[in-house]
């Protein structure tokens, strides 16, 4: 028999030897635990890279790389997207800084090259047609299309649509690889999604990001917006290509990014598809796009014009103007009406009502309702078929219309982008070329800061200040350039 003493030390080191086998086994059991648990991690990323790598390889197929040649005479006036000829010595910057930025313009002689341009399209019937964005082949002389299958064909417009930036272009081909369209009303912000497209010319390139925002307006790049904005890298070249959602189905086509180095920064916009299918199909039957309109220029409310015109809070769009004759005339809605609801939704800002009655059909009648003088009225309109020239919310004046000048508010985003303050004067959005306002050397991106001698600062009094147009048959512009100002005088046939 062991002595008592040797009995308790015994039992004492059984036991700490029985636990130290019990810590071994949860050990070991913890460890293999971890180790399934990162397995498991490992097989679920594995399953999410292995789903994006399906996608892709449904997709891409209908992805193709567009190349355009334009034949541009550069003469009276340069362009930032003219290349520089090192034969023309007065473009020296010497000669600028005495004379003035006017100075080398004036001095170029005429001469034609060939501009040429990149970006992306999807296929969308299995015989050859293509959706792409307008500023892509818009004007081109020339386009041609590369397949995914390295096949190369030169491509036939068949409708664009410079409002919207969504065009149609048709190959000589046939049993082609087509993208799927779906539902861009049903994608939420925060869902996957993979843009598609050829990059700076790296053709076949994917990028994967999230829906950051919808409904993105106020941009300044086309007359209708209503953007997806994405995180996934956009730079160019990426234009006209598809975003496509983790079905495999095209929800948007990328058309623009913010930078300020020219590259890609982290914020892209998409066109959603159902809107690029809606300007797709009218194009496709009828060669253009038909817009309902009711004629009246509106504009955002912030809290001071919420306060004056006797809302509790900042809500609807306000009707600046209603042109005579409109639909809206006839259907009694006045300037300085609020407008609350369309067919009783309610309105929350200006470009989802624009883009709301641009794609109701000519002939439909819509209730709106409106708040006047503090008092809330149903009206009923009648929508138009919007005229040739004109936009919902955008002042389009005969006299602008004479001068070949579309012109637009300076928002906050676009006075960041061509470095003017907001609300310094109105944007030049648009010139056509051989009318007056071409011939003198006005150009997109110039400012309007004073018409007729009056200094103007928005729309409201863009419109007001070239009223006086009207009898005098000519207009004073001061445009601004960059640093440097100059007057214009042009005169009204």
């Amino acid at each position: 028999m062991y002595p008592e003493s040797n009995l308790k030390i015994f039992t004492q080191f059984n036991l700490i030897r029985i636990l130290l086998t019990i810590l071994m086994i949860l050990s070991c059991a913890t460890n293999s635990f971890a180790s399934n648990i990162d397995d498991q991690n490992i097989a679920l990323l594995d399953k999410t890279a292995k789903a994006f790598a399906a996608v892709v390889k449904k997709a891409m197929p209908a992805v193709v790389f567009v190349q355009v040649e334009k034949t541009v005479e550069r003469g009276g006036a340069a362009s930032p997207l003219q290349p520089q000829d090192p034969s023309d010595f007065f473009n020296d910057p010497f000669f600028e800084r005495f004379f003035g930025p006017h100075f080398r313009q004036k001095q170029r002689t005429p001469k034609k090259f060939q501009q040429r341009g990149q970006g992306s399209g999807f296929i969308i019937n299995k015989d050859g047609y293509i959706l792409i964005n307008n500023h892509v082949v818009g004007d081109a002389d020339l386009i041609k299309v590369k397949l995914a299958d390295g096949r190369e064909f030169k491509a036939k417009m068949i409708g664009t649509d410079p409002q919207s930036d969504v065009a149609v272009i048709k190959i000589d081909a046939t049993d082609l690889p087509v993208l799927r369209m779906g539902d861009s009303d049903k994608l939420d912000v925060g869902e996957w999604v993979i843009a598609m497209g050829n990059p700076f010319g790296l053709s076949q390139t994917v990028t994967v990001g999230v829906v950051s925002a919808k409904g993105r307006s106020h941009i300044g790049i086309n007359d209708y917006e209503d953007f997806i904005q994405t995180d996934a890298a956009i730079n160019p070249g990426n234009s006209g290509g598809p975003l496509v959602n983790i079905h495999g189905d095209a929800v948007g086509m990328n058309t623009a990014i913010f930078s300020r180095s020219g590259g890609y920064m982290g914020i892209g916009f998409a066109i959603p598809i159902n809107m690029a299918k809606s300007i797709m199909d009218q194009l496709l039957e009828k060669g253009k796009v038909t817009r309902g309109w009711c004629g009246v220029v509106i504009q955002d409310i912030d809290e001071e014009l919420a306060k004056s015109f006797g809302l509790k809070k900042t809500e609807g769009v306000l009707v600046a103007e209603v042109s005579e004759g409109s639909p809206a005339e006839k259907a009694d809605l006045k300037q300085g009406d609020i407008i609350l609801r369309l067919n009783g939704k309610k309105v929350d800002d200006l470009g989802e009502l624009r883009n709301k009655i641009a794609m109701t059909s000519p002939g439909t009648k819509v209730k709106m309702e409106v708040l006047r003088d503090k008092k809330l009225k149903t009206l009923q309109i009648t929508i138009g078929e919007q005229p040739v020239g004109k936009t919902m919310g955008t002042a389009q004046h005969k006299i602008l219309g004479k001068l070949g000048l579309v012109v637009q508010d300076l928002t906050a985003e676009l006075a960041e982008q061509f470095g003017y303050r907001e609300s310094q004067g109105v944007l030049v959005a648009e010139v056509e070329q051989g009318n007056p306002a071409a011939r003198v050397g006005i150009r997109p991106g110039h400012l309007i800061e004073e018409v007729n001698r009056k200094r103007v600062h928005n729309m409201d009094e863009f419109v007001k200040a070239l009223a006086q147009s009207k009898q005098t048959k000519s207009v004073l512009f001061r445009i601004r350039d960059g640093e440097f100002t100059r007057y214009v005088a042009i005169r009204i046939d």
